[in-house]
């Protein structure tokens, strides 16, 4: 089979590999149809995950169709269209029941991480029954693949750590794919205020499309002025954190209110400074997570009923064939006008963009 393989900071190549099999009971081996790139791939690439390994085949995303299924597995059979969660648990283990999946003494996210992941044209999906979820044969791919993470990470990582409540202003630095999925999750909380900071313009033309009420650009090094400006110099009530860098994570603490909640979605590679100097006494609270999926079958049902409508997170499409340029293109975001990409896995011929 055709796959994406990552060897080493800087390096990609798209590679023939041996189909999976089966290892364990438990597993699922899942035919992909469509797949999608992270962030946190971006970050993996410029080696801000030492974990993953030269060799490694990347991605945690992605919709497909199952071909074969371990004894054990229970709920899925062969020929089940699912979506695959980045979070794969084992729903025993002490992590498991305190709900945090992500920290699944045998699970977690494994996926383009400790074990191969979804840019190919098929992958093994270790517990299965709480990795998949099913779908509904017609929908669409694009909207379901959004709920692998970046939905489920926008929900939990920012609208719920941030505790986003009706009436709040809330700052959202980042206007990237995860950004904006925070958007869409903080919107049904029907905040007052979500004021986009981001160094794109057009990315915060399309955060306003999305339901943003004020749009900042940090191009210049005053966004803080221009956000306290707005806040009649209180600050926000909830700031997210949503691209994982220090100058971010600043902002953030820099222009959270008292009580407020800085809630860190993003990836981070380098350390950041804590202002305790001033914040110490602010009543703020400050939230990290990596996202445990467990909000993604609320999602879907919101998707399957029409009233959440992820696949407008698209810009471009590509065939597996083209994924280094999918690559090329999400990389170089600013320049493409890109938001997330679609890979369709198991045709040669290229996309129509």
């Amino acid at each position: 089979m055709k796959a994406l393989v990552f060897h080493g900071p800087g390096k990609l190549a798209l590679e023939d590999r041996p189909k999976p099999a089966i290892l364990l009971t438990t597993d699922a081996i899942v035919r992909i149809t469509t797949t999608t790139i992270c962030g946190t791939d971006l970050h993996i690439l410029k080696g801000d995950v030492p974990a993953v390994l030269d060799g490694r085949i990347l991605g945690h995303e992605g919709v497909g169709i199952v071909e074969e299924v371990g004894t054990n597995v229970l709920d899925f059979k062969k020929g089940d269209k699912v979506l695959i969660s980045l979070i794969t648990a084992c729903g025993r283990c002490r992590f498991c029941r305190k709900s945090m999946f992500s920290h699944c003494r045998t699970g977690g996210w494994l996926l383009g991480n400790s074990i191969d992941g979804t840019q190919a044209e098929y992958v093994r999906v270790p517990y299965a029954d709480t990795g998949l979820r099913l779908l509904a044969p017609g929908l669409d791919d694009e909207a379901a693949v959004m709920l692998s993470c970046i939905l489920p990470t926008g929900m939990e990582c920012g609208a719920l750590c941030g505790q986003v409540k009706p009436g709040d202003i809330v700052a959202i630095v980042g206007a990237g794919p995860v950004g904006l999925a925070a958007l869409l999750a903080v919107k049904l909380y029907s905040p007052a205020e979500i004021i986009m900071i981001d160094l794109d313009d057009n990315r915060l033309e399309v955060a306003r499309s999305f339901g943003a009420t004020r749009a900042v650009n940090s191009a210049d090094g005053k966004a803080v002025e221009r956000v306290m400006a707005l806040t009649h110099a209180e600050g926000v009530d909830v700031a997210i954190e949503a691209v994982g860098i220090p100058a971010t994570f600043d902002i953030c603490q820099k222009i959270i209110a008292p009580g407020g909640r800085m809630a860190n979605v993003g990836v981070h590679g380098k350390p950041v400074t804590l202002n305790l100097d001033r914040l110490w006494a602010s009543n703020i609270t400050l939230t990290t997570r990596l996202v445990d999926a467990g909000t993604t079958s609320m999602l879907l049902r919101m998707v399957e009923s029409g009233s959440l409508d992820p696949k407008k997170l698209v810009s471009h499409r590509f065939k597996l064939p083209e994924i280094l340029k999918a690559y090329a293109t999400f990389a170089d975001a600013a320049k493409e006008h890109a938001l997330k990409v679609t890979i369709k896995a198991g045709d040669l011929e290229p996309c129509q963009r």
